[in-house]
């Protein structure tokens, strides 16, 4: 069993309470034995996959499978190409080099709904939505990653995983993948 959920924000990747105000996957209605696979931090939101079939983690998750996922990333001001360019070649992040990528500004700018609990607004600095493909998924790597270019993130929405995205799925909505679906978040 492979599903697509929206993990809205303020929902923790997991099934147990972790001592936090935030909720967590078990308040979803999801099928009896499926785990997520990956995680998205409580503050991120976006496409999670949940299953119950163990050898989907190392195929999706592992560097070395080169998986890419797609975000949005809404971030302070607007980065110059330079900006952009040092996103995509990868960055010494906490000591470690990230790998290379692919990083844009979005055009047009996404009409997103509101977030609960809205980001924060600032009438002085300009926001932005830029996207971002990886190949690794590291504890909360993108948002270090735009930070060190002197962009913090403010919103951040994973919208595909390899082929698969995120689409039309609400917020706290989960459906089963298809055929078609899992050809497409498995094909590279």
């Amino acid at each position: 069993m492979l599903l697509a959920f929206h993990k809205p924000c303020g929902v923790v990747s997991r099934f147990t309470p972790d001592g936090s105000s935030h909720r967590t996957l078990a308040g979803f209605g999801f099928p009896r034995d499926v785990y997520p696979i990956g995680r998205l931090d409580a503050d991120s939101e976006g496409l999670l996959l949940l299953s119950d079939e163990p050898a989907l983690n190392q195929r999706l998750l592992h560097p070395r499978h080169a998986h890419e996922r797609e975000y949005w990333v809404q971030v302070e001001r607007i980065p110059t190409q330079e900006a952009l360019r040092q996103l995509s070649a990868g960055l010494q992040v906490q000591g470690r080099q990230t790998m290379p990528g692919r990083a844009w500004l979005l055009d047009p700018q996404p009409e997103m709904t509101p977030r609960d609990p809205p980001i924060r607004f600032r009438k002085t600095v300009p926001a932005c939505w830029i996207g971002v493909e990886l190949h690794e998924g590291k504890n909360r790597q993108v948002r270090r990653m735009t930070a060190a270019i002197g962009h913090p993130t403010l919103r951040l929405i994973r919208v595909r995983l390899g082929q698969l995205q995120l689409r039309d799925l609400l917020p706290g909505a989960w459906k089963p993948l298809t055929a078609a679906d899992r050809k497409l978040l498995l094909s590279r």
